[in-house]
């Protein structure tokens, strides 16, 4: 098997180059500013509840809530950013949140901010978040050339890690000096700001928009995709095996700060400064890193790196030596999250990019979220040490696995979309809402060539699966040795039409035509509805 992987001759965009798009450039500054708000905000809550009883457990949880609405709504999130105007969804969502910012501000100022009701605010937050993330990622492709999106990705890790590193260190000394109150005042002005560069954002052209999917029918479409195609399967593997061991360093290193290396808010800030300056440093290497090493030699430094960090803030009590461990291990997360992002946004066609990517997101909030709970508990029951010790054990688990599960070479699949199948002539037209729909195409092919017609038929099911059919076969009659009819069952005839008007793609089209090549003729296909829909329309005609 091939795997990824950028060779000696590749030539990378540089780090920077999306950043002279002057409409990324705006929007990725005003969301830097947002980012350190939002940091600014998970350091504010985690330090309000520093002091209470079970506070492993609370604090940890400030993570889960902030990351779990991401996993119960980020799909739905997706469906509607892929059927609905992005920029205006984006700026909706951006000034809910800065209400619920001005809320935590507030409630906070008059001393009114039971853990309860905190966490309950940081949920509604992360709902926020679960409805931006997938329309700002998937808006990203249609703001820089394809050829920079690796770099674009970077950046996107960039600026969530100059906020780890920014954001903290401003929230220790705010909070040092006035309290946790203006921490989260700071937040309702950053996303105000972010509001305000997505109002003057006009893109030059709408974003072409079918008529939207039913909302169900779309969530549907999205799920199936992902469950037939192998390779977001992998890439989803890939972030999940990282995230959840990863994610013991950030729930816990509050704890750490306070209980093994006795610093205030000031120091954890500093803590947090650290991972989030190797994360900035990562994000610019990397685009010099991947012409010496393959995506996959990558990864498996990048885990092995990771494991040495857990290790060592689990038994290391000597502050510039945490310090030290922990800037590699902001460069690790970087380079494992940003190749497996760029990955996804490179692969997944634009029909279902923002539902692909929100299931990415699911994956990688959802790690976070129950390894942050998970390793919480496991800080309570068995103390710091042995939480992040184990934490190492699984990292470097998941870091051999990567032998087993390499990220898949993406640089010859043709991702663009291919609307090749040829024009209807129907006796009729059946209603969009029509269903299901059973489609069958009959092969004519000759024994000779069985073998290498049904190992191309394979990869046409997959296509058919992903993009719209409940169900698949292949069959020959046993009246003749030279004649196959596939079959699949399709929820509508409007998402029948789908498959014809643009979501397959080359990789789909190269498919089929090695599976026509190795048949005599052109297929004989038929389309069947429903009888009672046959029966309406015979019924319409003799009343008229």
């Amino acid at each position: 098997m091939v795997t990824a992987g950028a060779g000696p001759t590749d030539r990378p965009a540089s780090a920077w180059a999306p950043l002279r798009t002057t409409v990324y450039r705006n929007l990725w500054l005003a969301l830097l500013v947002a980012n350190i708000g939002t940091w600014m905000q998970t350091v504010g809550a985690q330090w309000l509840l520093i002091h209470h009883s079970n506070a492993s457990t609370l604090v940890a949880l400030v993570q889960t809530a902030s990351l779990l609405p991401v996993l119960l709504l980020a799909l739905p999130a997706g469906v509607l950013a892929d059927n609905f105007d992005r920029r205006h969804l984006l700026i909706a969502v951006q000034l809910f949140l800065v209400v619920v910012a001005l809320a935590l501000t507030l409630l906070t100022l008059t001393d009114r901010m039971p853990p309860a009701l905190l966490l309950t605010l940081t949920f509604a937050f992360g709902v926020g978040q679960a409805l931006t993330l997938p329309a700002w990622a998937a808006v990203i492709p249609e703001l820089v050339p394809q050829e920079q999106l690796r770099s674009a990705s970077a950046l996107g890790s960039i600026s969530v890690n100059v906020a780890r590193a920014v954001g903290p260190a401003l929230a220790g000394v705010l909070i040092a000096r006035t309290g946790v109150a203006p921490v989260f005042g700071f937040n309702a002005v950053a996303f105000a700001i972010f509001t305000y560069a997505l109002w003057r954002w006009r893109p030059g052209t709408a974003r072409a928009v079918e008529v939207p999917e039913r909302f169900t029918a779309a969530l549907r479409a999205g799920s199936r995709y992902v469950r037939h195609s192998p390779t977001v399967r992998r890439l989803l593997r890939r972030a999940l095996v990282f995230v959840i061991p990863a994610s013991a360093l950030w729930a816990l290193l509050p704890l750490v700060a306070s209980r093994r290396l006795g610093l205030g808010s000031g120091g954890y800030g500093l803590l947090l400064a650290a991972l989030g300056v190797g994360a900035v440093v990562g994000g610019l290497l990397l685009a010099v890193i991947r012409t010496r090493l393959s995506a996959n030699q990558l990864l498996f430094t990048a885990g092995a790196v990771f494991t040495v960090a857990l290790a060592v803030v689990a038994t290391v009590r000597v502050v510039p030596l945490v310090l030290l461990a922990l800037l590699p291990a902001g460069m690790a997360w970087v380079t494992v999250l940003a190749n497996v992002n760029a990955e996804m946004q490179l692969f997944l066609p634009a029909w279902v990019r923002a539902r692909g990517l929100a299931v990415y997101q699911v994956c990688f909030a959802g790690g976070q979220a129950v390894g942050a709970l998970l390793w919480g508990l496991v800080a309570d029951t068995g103390g710091l040490v042995l939480a992040y010790l184990a934490a190492a054990a699984l990292m470097l688990v998941g870091t051999v696995t990567s032998r087993i599960w390499p990220l898949p070479d993406l640089r010859a699949v043709n991702r663009e979309p291919a609307a090749y199948w040829p024009q209807l002539h129907l006796a009729y037209e059946p209603d969009p809402r029509v269903g299901p729909v059973l489609v069958t195409v009959r092969y004519s092919v000759r024994p000779e060539r069985t073998r290498p017609f049904l190992a191309a038929m394979d990869l046409v099911r997959a296509a058919r699966q992903r993009t719209g059919a409940m169900r698949w076969g292949l069959f020959r009659p046993a009246e003749a040795t030279d004649q196959f009819v596939e079959v699949y069952l399709v929820p509508s005839w409007d998402e029948h039409l789908r498959q014809h008007g643009g979501r397959l793609t080359g990789e789909d089209r190269a498919a089929e035509e090695r599976a026509r090549e190795c048949a005599d003729g052109a297929p004989e296909v038929r389309h069947l509805v429903p009888a009672a829909a046959g029966r309406a329309l015979a019924d319409d005609r003799e009343a008229t």
